[in-house]
């Protein structure tokens, strides 16, 4: 295989934590939000800065350079939780859906001309929270297949996976949540918030995806994007996805994928094509993509 090249951005930028990490600020929208650390802001608006030099107005071709730029990023799970829901703002640290969320939300802002870590901030907001509007825990999308439900109803995202060829069908009870309460620490010791999870868990749902046994298939290699969002569909009871990245064609036409890895520590272009990383996964048995709407 031939030598993918791509380039990073080293960004200096000093990473000092609050000395609360629940510390609050108002922004423009008089939402309260939560940092990492002090250079959140800096580096998001570095980013955009970044973006808006590229050139770049296509979302897919966005979405890839932004991905490139968080390479190195270190993969930290569970950045989200607090004992408050707060618009938490973390570039520093990215696990597989926050950083598909910092994607979007970077793309989003330079797709409209904006390049203030405040407008990186309401399309976190939007993209993450049902109706785009943050409550409590149970406003936050948790499962894929309503995330692109809600997100496609208010014209953020769109699902291709019914337009890939061979593409199919499951049907599957996405309730892992209220299920299993004790693995997560806002539903183990709160009842009323595990009932308000289950109004919004689905039953029988049904929803596409494309078997990994045709991810080889030189239609779908033709039919799949650079900078297409995918999440990796599980065959674990309650859960519809296991995983998410983005997809990066090499020279050859053969998709990767680039994501924020718990194995690798970090965010990272995997080494195997899409196909073949899939094959060493017992419970990851097909894909599911999405794009950014114009």
């Amino acid at each position: 295989m031939k030598k993918m090249l791509f380039s990073i951005v080293i960004l200096l930028v000093a990473c000092v934590p609050h000395q609360s990490s629940q510390q609050e600020i108002q922004a423009a929208n008089t939402m309260k939000m939560r940092f990492h650390c002090d250079g959140d802001t800096t580096m998001v608006n570095q980013l955009l800065m970044k973006g808006q030099e590229s050139g770049l107005t296509d979302a897919n071709a966005l979405v890839e350079f932004y991905a490139r730029q968080l390479l190195g990023t270190p993969y930290v799970a569970h950045t989200l939780e607090a004992d408050e829901e707060l618009l938490t703002i973390n570039i520093h640290e990215l696990d597989c859906l926050t950083f598909i969320e910092s994607l979007y939300a970077l793309t989003r802002a330079t797709i409209n001309h904006r390049y203030s870590w405040r407008d990186y901030a309401d399309n976190i907001e939007n993209i993450r929270y049902r109706g785009g509007e943050m409550g409590d825990y149970s406003s936050r999308i948790h499962y894929i297949s309503e995330w692109i439900i809600d997100n496609h109803l208010r014209g953020n995202l769109v699902e291709v996976t019914p337009d890939l060829p061979h593409a199919d069908y499951m049907v599957k009870d996405i309730d892992y949540m209220s299920k299993n309460p004790s693995q997560y620490r806002q539903l183990k010791n709160d009842t009323a918030m595990v009932e308000k999870i289950k109004r919004y868990e689905l039953l029988h749902h049904r929803f596409p995806y494309l078997k990994r046994s045709w991810l080889n298939d030189k239609a779908v290699k033709a039919a799949l994007r650079s900078g297409d969002f995918v999440s990796l569909v599980t065959k674990m009871e309650g859960l519809d996805v296991s995983h998410n990245g983005i997809i990066v064609i090499d020279d050859k036409g053969d998709p990767y994928l680039l994501d924020a890895s718990m194995s690798g520590g970090k965010v990272m272009l995997e080494s195997k094509p899409l196909f073949k990383y899939l094959e060493r996964s017992k419970t990851n048995i097909g894909i599911r993509v999405f794009r950014i709407m114009p």
